[in-house]
Parts: C-alpha cells; sequence; structure tokens
C-alpha cells in the first residue's frame, strides 16, 4: 500500500474547502470517506468532492475496513470522544486544533492513545508544515538573528453572527481557543522549550460569553512571547521573532495561500533579505507527512504531549485573566 486512504467525521467547511481537496493531492494520501449525521449532507459533500463513500453516521465510517486513518474536523467538545472512537475502531487519527475543551481531556486522549501504540494521533497545526515555518525556525537555530529574545504576535478576525459555533462557550468557542492556540503553539515551536508562567487578560463578550479578545506574555528563559487574538477585530496576522542582532518578520504566518507564494522577511543590523517561498498548500503537506508516518510506522512530526503543553498554556492565560497573577507552569 503506498497510499493512506482517509475518512472525514463531518462535513465542517474547513474540512469540505480546505484539508479535504488538499489531501486528495497528496502523494501518501486518498481520501475514501465522508460521515456526516446528515446523511444527504454527506452524499452532497461526497459527490461534490469525488469520493467514493459517503455515511450518516461516524460510526458507519469508523468500521469501514477500507478506511486507514480519520480526519476530525468536529467541533471542540467532540474531538476527544471521537478521537477515542476511532482509536478503539483501529483507526490512525489526524485531530483538529485545539485538542479538546481541557488539559483533562488531552490526558485522557493521551492515555487512550498510548494504550494504541501501532496507532498515530496528532494535533492539526497545519501551519508548522508550511516551508515559511520551517525556514524561520531554521534560521533561528542557525543564530541568524543572533540571541532569540522576543516574538510578537497579532492574530484576528471579525465574527458577530450569534449562530456561529465560535460563539457557544459549550462547544470550546472563543477566541483563545480559536486562534490564540496559534499565538502559543509558535511561540513553544520556535524557542524549543515549554513558557515557565503565563500573564494574560482576557476580555469577554457580554452576549456570547466567549472570550472576543485576549493578550498575554509567556515567559521563557531565553526571552519572551507576547500576543494578541481577536474575533472582534479587523482581519489581520502577523508574527515577528527578535534576536539581539536580527529580526524575522512572516507575512501570513497561519492561513498561508495555496494559490500564491509566501515570503518573510529576514532583517538584520545591515540589509533586509526577503525569502520567497514556491505555491504549495500546508494542508497537502500536513496530510502527507501524516500517512508517511504510517506507511514507514515512524514517528509524527508532532508527539501528542505537545497538544497537552499547548492546552496547559491556553488554561494558563485564562487563570492569570482571573486572578490577575503571573500563573507557574
Amino acid at each position: 500500500m503506498n497510499k493512506i486512504r482517509w475518512g472525514i467525521l463531518s462535513t465542517a467547511k474547513i474540512g469540505v474547502e480546505k484539508v479535504i481537496p488538499a489531501m486528495k493531492l497528496g502523494k501518501y494520501s486518498t481520501v475514501a470517506a465522508i460521515a456526516s449525521r446528515d446523511p444527504d449532507q454527506a452524499s452532497k459533500a461526497a459527490s461534490s468532492l469525488q469520493i467514493p463513500k459517503s455515511y450518516g453516521s461516524y460510526q458507519d465510517l469508523l468500521d469501514d475496513s477500507d478506511v486507514d486513518a480519520v480526519y476530525i474536523p468536529l467541533p471542540n467538545h467532540l474531538h476527544v470522544e471521537w478521537a477515542i472512537k476511532a482509536l478503539n475502531a483501529g483507526k490512525h487519527v489526524l485531530l483538529e486544533k485545539p485538542v479538546g475543551l481541557s488539559s483533562t481531556e488531552a490526558k485522557k486522549l493521551l492515555v487512550a492513545a498510548k494504550e494504541k501504540p501501532g496507532l498515530k494521533v496528532m494535533e492539526a497545526f497545519m501551519y508548522r508544515h508550511h516551508p515559511q515555518w520551517q525556514k524561520a525556525k531554521m534560521l533561528v537555530e542557525n543564530g541568524d538573528i543572533g540571541k532569540l529574545r522576543s516574538i510578537q504576535t497579532f492574530f484576528s478576525y471579525y465574527n458577530t453572527d450569534p449562530e456561529n459555533i465560535r460563539h457557544n462557550p459549550q462547544f470550546g468557542g472563543g477566541g483563545l481557543m480559536d486562534i490564540g492556540c496559534y499565538c502559543i503553539s509558535l511561540s513553544r515551536y520556535i524557542f524549543g522549550q515549554e513558557p515557565s508562567r503565563v500573564s494574560g487578560l482576557v476580555e469577554f463578550d457580554p452576549l456570547f460569553k466567549t472570550d472576543r479578545m485576549a493578550s498575554a506574555i509567556l515567559d521563557f528563559s531565553e526571552g519572551t512571547s507576547a500576543f494578541t487574538c481577536s474575533t472582534q477585530i479587523m482581519p489581520f496576522q502577523r508574527v515577528n521573532i527578535f534576536g539581539d542582532t536580527g529580526g524575522i518578520e512572516i507575512e501570513i504566518p497561519f492561513n498561508a495561500p495555496p494559490d500564491r507564494p509566501t515570503r518573510l522577511w529576514l532583517h538584520t543590523m545591515e540589509r533586509t533579505q526577503e525569502i520567497v517561498f514556491d505555491i504549495c498548500d500546508q494542508y497537502t503537506i500536513q496530510g502527507d507527512l501524516f500517512s508517511k508516518a504510517i506507511l514507514t510506522n515512524s514517528e509524527v512530526p508532532t508527539p501528542l504531549e505537545d497538544a497537552l503543553n499547548n492546552m496547559l498554556a491556553i488554561e494558563a492565560v485564562f487563570k492569570s485573566s482571573e486572578t490577575g497573577e503571573w500563573v507557574n507552569l
């Protein structure tokens, strides 16, 4: 077998519009089935995306022996439940971020995954696999910006639709879980370690009861990372990584377009160098890396422990905002 046969649990927008089309282009992946609680929705998505099978039940898809792995873009509160069900059905799991509603849920999944050592599980932070982030990590590690001292991140969009699931606190809505998780993840990725303490300030929407703006400082032994994320600010995203002799600016750090080149700038005391990356789809890369890990029985790019540590940092931001104090990790 030279391709992993994927099943998709739900007809969520991110899956239908971004992930499935990308994975269908993969060298090591193919999409074999899709499921929805609404059989008509599943059938319609399968027809539109040319997927061979559709199911009106998530469990029916998991019972399909022709499916090797599942991608789960369900609402946040269903992530861990269906990831564990997929593992119990013998499927490898690529799980949308965030891993779950809490670190307690993340630990539950981690335990379940350890009981199935032959199966791969990974949180789907697709941005890490894009060449621009691989390059940024390399530049930092090679000392091209000197000693890493600070990371500044801004990530926002504007959405006040009361029907949007991101505004339902019971389903894990809010900005920190939706996009702030990226700000935390990239900081841990670039520093290559966990923050020792976190300070946060979170503002909640009075109607939705979900966080609409959050700012935080993560304290690493080598420096700090500061970010702001919001669901009710003009759409914008940018990351700046600063060292004592240079810096890296990533123009479109998270939603890198699959149809045009991306770029970053390497700033030094002497000059600014623009680095342009060829057109690629980070979702295709993610699917292929995970599929290849299955085919070669090698480690996935990002271990599940990383998802737990990211959730612990998210919770620390909320706790710090509540107490007005630094929270140690």
